[in-house]
């Protein structure tokens, strides 16, 4: 093949990639952007996270165009949740009839490349990005160098050579995901390391039967990692267990013996057929803050996007919806850009960019931090952390709907968490005082215990408990928020 110039050059056809692509051809201009989509394979992707859509996302989709990459998917209509703890249970339903979709991530990454490359304007080159070019005389990136199979094959009967050539584009983007083989070479000194503190550990139940129909499943067993449920086709039903590191060595013991007992009776026999004919997958976990692009620490020409560049836990199921929010917004500041490759204006889009998706990314970004920090320790203070913030979703009202309309991308307001996140914190502490306790009576061991609220001697101690219970919340919440609110580059604060 020989080498191509474009308008726009993006690494990855996964969900930031085939977005990006689909909205940037969509652009109204004199003359449409020529955009050249890169992918190592255009079959369909394999992965047992990235299928539970949020209703901020599902909006997204909307204003991109992007509707139909839902459809002839088998994807599920989402609700609401569910969420399971000490046996109690809490459902928390959208707010206003708002819907989320599930899927199987492969379809839906079909899906959006479908709507994707039926615009003239892109072409799908599948190849593997090696390299980035760069102009000798400003260091600017100019293309990508790719390595592809040949399409002839060789009358001897081997393997096809591989054919290496260069995309050239006035800009680059590169969206390549969690394992992404750039992210150090676009952002340089500026890069942050992604930290990984758990792993999902995923397989697909069979016509298995949760509590509650068209609601995601969030359980939270005692002494392990919240564990997912939620259906994402008519016969097939994600199971995600969040075990910590490191990994114990039998998975699928650890799992079978003290998760399952903990999960509801229904889905026993389908785990159980599960993981005797399916095999045992795993994903990391990890964290990545957003780092303002654009720095003279990094490359010129180029910007990541998507995982490649912020990733959160999924616990809260937010990652696509950050992505496609990212898009939508960036298509806005993009659209004003008659020269993508002046670098200046670039720059300044990308500092309009950066803080104009802040809303919403560090509001999911916050939110599913914050509660992975509560869920993971199993201590007294965090089970009574966890337990007064299941009261608090009990109460109902804005104590149920605000929350679920942030964690669903509904509401941007990192304000409106902060106000929730405190609130749980001292309605958790104030519960400790006053809400009726387990108890049994020294020397009457044989008798049945019984449930009372703590007296007027105990309050010393549980003042105690109560300051170790905020300090203990507040040592979660402000490392996750300052990472959003730095404005430097890591390597700028030496």
């Amino acid at each position: 093949m020989q080498n191509s110039r474009y308008d726009v050059v993006i690494v990855g056809a996964g969900v930031a990639g085939s977005s990006l692509a689909h909205a940037l051809a969509t652009i109204p201009r004199p003359t449409p952007l020529r955009i050249a989509l890169v992918e190592r394979s255009f079959s369909e992707p394999d992965r047992i996270v990235g299928e539970l859509l949020q209703p901020g996302g599902v909006e997204a989709l909307k204003s991109l165009g992007m509707s139909s990459a839902l459809e002839g998917i088998d994807a599920v209509t989402v609700s609401g949740y569910l969420l399971v703890e000490g046996g109690e249970t809490v459902q928390i339903p959208y707010p206003k009839g708002k819907e989320g979709r599930s899927f199987h991530h492969g379809r839906f990454i079909m899906g959006l490349r479908r709507v994707a490359l039926a615009n003239h304007n892109i072409d799908a080159i599948e190849a593997t990005a090696s390299d980035l070019v760069e102009c000798p005389l400003t260091n600017q990136v100019i293309g990508v160098r790719v390595v592809s199979k040949s399409t002839s094959i060789p009358l001897d009967g081997s393997k096809p050579v591989e054919e290496s050539f260069n995309i050239y584009g006035d800009l680059v983007v590169v969206a390549d995901g969690c394992f992404s083989n750039f992210r150090n070479v676009v952002m340089g000194n500026a890069a942050c390391k992604p930290a990984t503190k758990s792993y999902f550990v995923g397989t697909i139940l069979k016509d298995a039967v949760l509590p509650v129909a068209k609601h995601g499943t969030v359980i939270l067993p005692q002494g392990y990692g919240p564990v997912l449920l939620y259906q994402v086709s008519e016969h097939d039903t994600r199971m995600l267990v969040d075990v910590q590191h490191p990994l114990p060595v039998d998975l699928k013991s650890h799992i079978l013996t003290n998760i399952l007992p903990q999960l509801p009776p229904s889905i026993h026999e389908a785990v159980y057929a599960a993981f005797s004919t399916d095999r045992i997958r795993r994903m990391p976990n990890s964290f990545l803050p957003s780092v303002k692009q654009g720095s003279p620490l990094s490359k010129k020409g180029v910007i990541l996007l998507g995982d490649s560049w912020n990733m959160r836990h999924p616990l809260t199921g937010g990652g696509m919806t950050v992505a496609l929010n990212d898009v939508v917004f960036l298509r806005q500041v993009f659209s004003s850009i008659q020269h993508l490759d002046d670098w200046d204006e670039i720059r300044r889009s990308l500092d309009t960019w950066h803080w104009g998706r802040k809303p919403l990314s560090a509001t999911i970004n916050i939110l599913s931090g914050t509660l992975y920090g509560l869920f993971e320790k199993d201590d007294d203070d965090y089970r009574s952390l966890r337990k007064g913030c299941f009261k608090y979703f009990k109460l109902g009202g804005k104590c149920i709907d605000d929350p679920v309309s942030l964690l669903s991308g509904l509401s941007h307001s990192p304000l409106l968490l902060a106000a929730h996140f405190f609130a749980v914190i001292f309605y958790s502490i104030w519960t400790i005082f006053t809400h009726p306790v387990l108890k049994v009576q020294p020397g009457l061991e044989n008798l049945k215990p019984t449930y009372e609220a703590p007296s007027l001697e105990e309050y010393p101690i549980l003042c105690l408990k109560g300051i170790r219970m905020f300090v203990e919340a507040c040592g979660v919440f402000f490392p996750i928020l300052w990472s959003e609110l730095r404005w430097w580059a890591p390597a700028e604060s030496h």
